[in-house]
């Protein structure tokens, strides 16, 4: 009689390595061409949406504490942290409240700012929320203001809060909000944060129409289809490269650029007091701003138009 074959444990051992290993293999093979199958419907989905005047999706995903927004891509358009939502975490948005270190403090609360790209309403909710100014929010895309309301603790309107849905340039060309607003936030991109949708001298001198005689206009530049130097060019041509500061760019790749409808001078010791002030107020890191924002008007490489 014929003994039957049993396997030595070791054989066994090896035979189930390789045949699990290899089904992982085709497991993560094919999540990958999913995700690459995905992504690719997702942007034809996107482009038909655009083309027939409909709206890149709005959604969010959460990494522990973390909130993120996207519309449509992978690209983050803006986030909120769960445990502290009203206070803002990333640093370029944080950088775009440099304006503080120039105003009275004392006065903050009277004064109007707006919003240009709604983002994950982290500008809006804190110059609302924490700074208890008039605050004014510019979205083209009703969708990101229905999941901020509902998902990033956006509160509904008041007479403190309005958010407009419409086109930002239409709204910076409007004489309605003329020598009205005292701080203007600019941070308008495409769903995949390539580069600033609006970005020509027409477009920062109509904002800059906007300004109160002490206004101030922050910008976030980014993305990789532009380029720094001609966005920064564009804005020194309207405002005078005197009236014009800079951040150096975060670790992500974001510059802060503030322009002043005034030209500012500023004190070192008085920036220093001042920062010190904004850390006590409000949870902001002023005094690390110090160091990294410096005066356009310095720099020859930028003339002044």
């Amino acid at each position: 009689m014929t003994q039957p074959k049993i396997l030595s444990m070791e054989l066994f051992i090896d035979w189930a390595f390789e045949h699990l290993l290899g089904a992982l293999i085709a497991a993560l093979l094919a999540l990958w061409i999913g995700v690459l199958l995905a992504r690719k419907q997702a942007r034809a989905i996107r482009g038909e949406n655009l083309a027939q005047g409909l709206w890149p999706p709005a959604t969010f995903a959460d990494y522990g504490d973390l909130r993120f927004l996207h519309l449509g891509t992978p690209a983050v358009q803006g986030s909120m942290r769960i445990s502290k939502p009203f206070e803002i975490h990333l640093e370029y948005v944080q950088r775009m409240m440099g304006w503080l270190l120039f105003v009275d403090l004392d006065r903050v609360p009277h004064l109007h700012a707006m919003q240009m790209g709604l983002g994950a309403a982290s500008l809006t909710k804190f110059c609302h929320h924490a700074l208890g100014m008039q605050t004014t929010a510019i979205e083209l895309n009703p969708l990101v203001v229905d999941t901020c309301r509902r998902w990033f603790k956006l509160p509904p309107d008041n007479h403190r809060l309005q958010v407009i849905l419409g086109n930002a340039a239409d709204v910076a060309s409007s004489q309605r909000w003329h020598k009205k607003i005292d701080v203007l936030q600019v941070d308008v991109y495409d769903p995949e944060a390539a580069c600033p949708m609006l970005d020509s001298q027409d477009f920062y001198r109509s904002c800059r129409d906007l300004l109160t005689d002490d206004g101030f206009m922050a910008v976030n530049l980014f993305g990789h289809a532009y380029r720094y130097e001609d966005s920064l060019q564009k804005i020194t041509a309207v405002f005078g490269a005197d009236a014009v500061w800079a951040f150096k760019p975060t670790a992500a790749g974001n510059t802060i650029v503030l322009a002043c409808r005034t030209a500012r001078s500023h004190d070192a010791s008085a920036w220093s007091s001042q920062a010190k002030q904004i850390e006590k107020r409000w949870s902001l890191p002023a005094t690390k701003w110090l160091n990294s924002l410096t005066p356009i008007g310095s720099h020859t490489a930028v003339a002044k138009a």
